[in-house]
């Protein structure tokens, strides 16, 4: 097989797929609301189903959810059948996939939520299936050709459910408010959860605070800078507000010029560059790489309440 056909089928497969998903997105509409109005107004879990490619896809939906603050699991349609409908219980819902709508598999967990009136909603490609007219709510996606004409494997199909199942989790998230904040206590581990992080969970703070006050001898404060190792200080007034920082820059400058017997005042950068502890680590490290600096301080009603080094992205795993 030559190169230029190597890249035409996968151009083919690609382009069917988007045009697949154009009619997805142009179809979407008020069975769409709904089904994410009631979602949003679920007490309990959102269960998902499917078998095949379909259950992966499922599986997939279910991870996202949970993952978004939406209690949600997958049920294996056949496990089901042998005692696992006991997890599905009043105040669930249940969402089963099938793109043909006639899966066998899930007769029992079909027939299973009309009898206790449990919310079903349904994602196939064939409204009029047995599980496109048992649904409460048919989320219907385009009846489209898979990329794969000869063998019909699941390919376009699988894609326009995960899609869509996407399309219904962000909206969901977004109906509830659902934060980066609330983002990250589902996500503590890894580069994602790393990046999640606050400013304020690397913050140094307390003792550690590299702070003197104005009116310090450069003398006295360079003893500060010294002892606490991280290059810089918070200068602030009588009252605690922050009015300058220095760094080890700026002392290097200062000894060039043979300027140190002075106060802390005169070499000291008035209105630097702050964050509050809540802050993103990957805003505040973007910052610093925008700004050209290294170090940060932290403040609370213009009160300097930590500092966070380049280091200290570096050993969190988000730089």
């Amino acid at each position: 097989m030559s190169h230029e056909t190597i890249l035409a089928s996968g151009q083919r497969v690609i382009a069917t797929e988007v045009d697949a998903l154009q009619q997805l997105s142009d179809a979407l509409g008020d069975v769409f609301v709904e089904a994410v109005q009631q979602v949003v107004a679920c007490e309990g879990r959102v269960i998902l189903a499917g078998v095949g490619k379909s259950g992966h896809v499922a599986r997939k939906i279910s991870a996202t959810l949970a993952s978004t603050g939406t209690p949600s699991l997958y049920i294996h349609p056949t496990e089901a059948s042998h005692g696992d409908l006991g997890m599905v219980t009043r105040g669930d819902i249940v969402i089963a996939l099938s793109r043909s709508g006639e899966t066998k598999e899930l007769d029992d967990l079909i027939t299973y939520t009309r009898r206790f009136s449990i919310p079903l909603i349904g994602m196939t490609a064939v409204e009029t299936s047995a599980l496109g007219k048992a649904s409460d709510i048919c989320l219907a996606v385009p009846d489209a050709p898979e990329a794969c004409n000869e063998t019909r494997a699941p390919t376009t199909s699988t894609t326009l459910m995960i899609v869509l199942g996407d399309a219904l989790a962000v909206a969901v998230l977004e109906q509830r408010g659902f934060t980066g904040s609330d983002f990250k206590i589902f996500h503590p581990g890894g580069k994602l959860g790393a990046m999640l992080r606050t400013a304020g969970d690397l913050m140094h703070s307390g003792e550690e605070l590299p702070v003197v006050k104005t009116g310090t001898m450069m003398s006295e404060a360079l003893e500060v800078m010294a002892d606490k190792g991280f290059g810089c200080l918070a200068v602030v007034e009588p009252e605690g507000e922050l009015i300058g920082m220095v760094t080890d820059g700026d002392i290097r400058r200062l000894v060039a010029k043979g300027r140190m017997a002075m106060v802390i005042d005169e070499g000291m950068t008035r209105n630097p560059v702050t964050i509050e502890a809540g802050t993103l680590a990957s805003a505040a490290l973007a910052l610093m790489n925008d700004k050209r600096i290294t170090q940060l301080i932290i403040t609370d009603a213009k009160r300097p309440v930590g500092v966070v080094h380049m280091h200290d992205f570096l050993k969190a795993g988000v730089a």
